[in-house]
C-alpha cells in the first residue's frame, strides 16, 4: 500500500481572529506531554470522498474559534513549565491518497505502526515536543469513497474525555450544527495551591530499586524480545473473573475494570518471576472531574485525570487470591478525592517529578470513550483506535467495536514471559 500527499501540508488557522495570550496549562498537563496518534476510518457509498478535505478543512477553522488554543505553540513559561502561546498560526492539515480500498488494510482498531503511520502526519523539522504543533490532521482517500481522518494531538492539551468532547465538536461544524456545548477553558480551576500542600502519599512517583535481576526493568534482550499480544475478554469472561473474585471473598463486589486490572496486574507480575520482596506498582489514571468539591464544568478542555497507585511486593501479589489484588485496585480508585488531586497537584508544584515506571504497569484505558459517535456527515467510523503499540510498562483496555461490551487488553512483554503470561489467563478460565 502506498500513501502519498494530494498537496502540500497547509496550516489552517480559525476563523476568525481569537485571543492572543500565553495559555495557562495545569500540572495534570505538565505531566503528560506525549503524542498521541489515532485513526478513525469512514465509508458512504451515497457520498463518496470527493469533498471530504473541503468540508473537514472548512469545519476545523470554525471549531478553532472555540478551541483556539490548538491553533497555537508549546512554548516554556517564565516559571518553567509548558504553556501555549496562542499564535492563532493554526493546525497542520493534509490532504493524501491510497492506491487501495479500506477493505485492503484491515480493521484499524487493532494498532499497526508501519501501516497506520502512514495515515498521521509528523513534520520531519519536529526534533522536540516544544516544534510539534499541539494538533495536526491528515485525511487519507481511499478508491472505494472511503477515507481514513488520522490525528496526532499533544496529552498535554487534553485527555480523553476533552479530545472527544472536541473531534465531536468538530464533527457537528461539519454538519453544520451548533455545538452541543462550548469549551471551558479555564484551566487555573486546576492551580496549585499557595503554598502547596502535600497531604497525600504518593507513591505513583516513586522511585523502585530493581532487586530482580533486570526482570522489573524488563530489560531489552535479543534472545528474548519483546512481544506484543492481544487477548479479549468478552461479557462472559469478564463475569467469570468477577465471579471469581466473589468465591475469594463474600466481602467484595467489583466492576469489570476493577476485576481486568486486578487479574492483569497479578498475572504480568507472575509471568515476570520477580523476586518476591521486589515492590511493585500499579498506575491508571482516574478520572476526576466529579470528585473535586467543585466539580470541573461540562466541556472542562484539558486534562481532567490524575494518577492514581497501589504499591506492594510481587510475593505479596501473587501469592494471594485474585480477590486481594482486586481490594488493592478498589482502593486505588476510592482514595481519589479532592484533597488527593489537590495533593497531587501540588506534589507536582513542589517536585517537578515525573512518575517512575520501574516495576511498573501502568494501565490506560479508553473504554468510556466515545470514539464511535463521531459523524462528520458520512456517518459514524467504521473503526477507530491508537496507532502506536504501548510501551513495555503499558497495557491498554480497548473496546471491542461499536457495542463496547467487550474488552480487548493490549500488552508487551518479554517472549518467555508472554507465553507464562498466555498460561495464566487460559488456565483461568478452564
Amino acid at each position: 500500500m502506498d500513501v502519498k500527499l494530494l498537496v502540500p501540508p497547509c496550516l489552517v488557522p480559525p476563523a476568525r481572529e481569537t485571543d492572543k495570550e500565553l495559555y495557562f496549562l495545569s500540572n495534570l498537563d505538565q505531566n503528560v506531554a506525549i503524542i498521541v496518534q489515532t485513526v478513525y476510518s469512514f465509508k458512504s457509498e451515497e457520498l463518496g470522498n470527493e469533498t471530504v478535505a473541503v468540508v473537514l478543512k472548512d469545519a476545523l477553522a470554525r471549531v478553532l474559534v472555540d478551541y483556539y488554543p490548538f491553533a497555537g505553540r508549546l512554548t516554556i513559561s517564565d516559571v518553567g513549565k509548558l504553556a501555549i502561546d496562542c499564535t492563532g498560526e493554526g493546525v497542520i492539515f493534509v490532504e493524501a491518497e491510497a492506491n487501495c480500498e479500506l477493505k485492503d488494510i484491515g480493521d484499524i482498531s487493532i494498532p499497526d505502526p508501519p501501516i497506520l503511520n502512514k495515515f498521521v502526519y509528523m513534520s520531519s523539522d519536529s526534533n522536540n515536543i516544544l516544534q510539534i504543533p499541539p494538533l495536526t490532521a491528515q485525511v487519507t482517500k481511499f478508491r472505494c469513497g472511503g477515507f481514513v481522518l488520522g490525528l496526532s494531538m499533544n496529552h498535554c492539551m487534553c485527555d480523553g474525555v476533552s479530545a472527544m468532547d472536541f473531534i465531536n465538536s468538530w464533527s457537528e461544524i461539519a454538519r453544520n450544527i451548533p455545538l452541543s456545548f462550548p469549551p471551558f477553558l479555564d484551566r487555573t480551576l486546576l492551580k496549585s495551591r499557595v503554598p502547596p500542600v502535600i497531604s497525600n502519599e504518593h507513591h505513583e512517583f516513586a522511585e523502585i530499586k530493581d532487586v530482580s535481576a533486570g526482570k522489573a526493568t524488563i530489560d531489552e534482550d535479543k534472545d528474548d524480545p519483546i512481544l506484543h499480544r492481544f487477548f479479549n475478554f468478552d461479557v462472559e469472561r469478564l463475569n467469570e473473573l468477577k465471579r471469581k473474585v466473589m468465591d475469594d471473598s463474600t466481602h467484595i463486589s467489583c466492576t469489570s475494570f476493577e476485576a481486568l486490572s486486578g487479574f492483569i496486574w497479578r498475572s504480568r507480575t507472575d509471568a515476570l518471576q520477580l523476586d518476591p520482596v521486589q515492590e511493585v506498582k500499579l498506575l491508571f489514571a482516574v478520572d476526576g472531574r466529579k470528585r473535586l468539591d467543585t466539580v470541573l464544568p461540562k466541556g472542562y478542555f484539558g486534562n481532567g485525570i490524575v494518577l492514581t497507585n497501589s504499591l506492594t511486593t510481587a510475593g505479596d501479589l501473587t501469592s494471594n487470591p485474585l480477590s486481594h489484588a482486586v481490594g488493592l485496585v478498589k482502593k486505588a480508585v476510592k482514595m481519589v478525592d479532592d484533597e488527593y488531586m489537590r495533593s497531587a497537584i501540588d506534589f507536582f508544584e513542589k517536585n517537578r517529578l515525573k512518575p517512575s515506571l520501574t516495576a511498573t504497569l501502568l494501565i490506560t484505558t479508553w473504554l468510556k470513550l466515545d470514539f464511535y459517535n463521531s459523524d462528520f456527515g458520512w456517518g459514524t467510523p467504521l473503526h477507530t483506535g491508537p496507532v502506536d503499540l504501548p510501551a513495555k510498562e503499558i497495557c491498554v483496555f480497548l473496546p471491542q467495536g461499536k457495542e463496547r461490551k467487550s474488552i480487548d487488553v493490549l500488552l508487551g512483554l518479554p517472549q518467555s514471559a508472554m507465553r507464562r503470561f498466555q498460561e495464566k489467563i487460559e488456565k483461568i478460565f478452564t
